[in-house]
């Protein structure tokens, strides 16, 4: 049985589902996509975070919010950027394991960023688990920004550069576990390599703030306690 749509229509259709598979079509883009999932930024914090000229940064966040993946907000003459939705972390995330289970070039360009695997970790319900029974000290390892606008309830802030000479601040007879944006998160990597050196017991979430969002679970917002 054949189709009877007008002529064109399908055609449009489906050209307005691929602008905004095109909005994607960036590397850079996706960055800012993972920094926005932290929360809501300035155009300046985004461009500094991501490494691109203001320009650039600014150019492509257009591009994000013609697809309609990111809104914005005036302050003054700051102008805030905050993702869409929900969804649009959804997708995000399902972008990135979809793309490392079927694009071959993923897993080797994922272990050379993040560093040598086989470093003991957890998942989202063990850390639970060993929460309540208090026998970990959770690191949020982000930037402090990040942190403030959502953070696992009771982690501690410490940025993974300021860790060197901030590590006496951490108790020494109790595990550590880290963590940090997300699965593909180098900070938590770093962290835990770090910690370790330094002779603390450190393993680190397997996933991050990013993927504990999407999954509902508590989130506190504000200042270290």
């Amino acid at each position: 049985m054949t189709e009877t749509t007008p002529t064109g229509s399908k055609a449009r259709l489906y050209d307005a589902f691929a602008a905004s598979g095109k909005a994607l079509a960036s590397g850079k883009r996706l960055e800012l996509l993972d920094l926005l999932a932290q929360g809501e930024r300035t155009v300046d914090a985004l461009a500094k975070a991501s490494g691109l000229n203001l320009t650039t940064a600014s150019a492509h966040l257009q591009t994000l919010k013609q697809a309609g993946f990111v809104t914005t907000r005036r302050e003054g003459v700051r102008i805030h950027y905050r993702l869409a939705g929900d969804d649009v972390a959804q997708l995000f995330a399902l972008l990135r394991k979809v793309a490392e289970t079927h694009q071959a070039t993923v897993p080797p360009a994922r272990d050379a960023y993040l560093g040598e695997g086989g470093a003991e970790e957890l998942d989202r319900e063990e850390l639970r688990a060993r929460v309540a029974a208090g026998d970990v000290v959770v690191l949020d390892v982000r930037p402090a920004e990040e942190y403030r606008a959502g953070h696992i309830p009771g982690a501690l802030s410490l940025p993974v550069d300021e860790l060197t000479g901030r590590i006496d601040e951490l108790p020494e007879d109790v595990e550590i576990v880290v963590y940090c944006r997300g699965e593909y998160c180098v900070l938590a990597y770093d962290a835990v390599r770090l910690l370790t050196d330094r002779g603390r017991r450190a393993i680190r979430l397997n996933d991050g703030m990013l993927e504990w969002r999407l999954a509902d679970l508590p989130v506190e917002a504000g200042e270290a306690v």
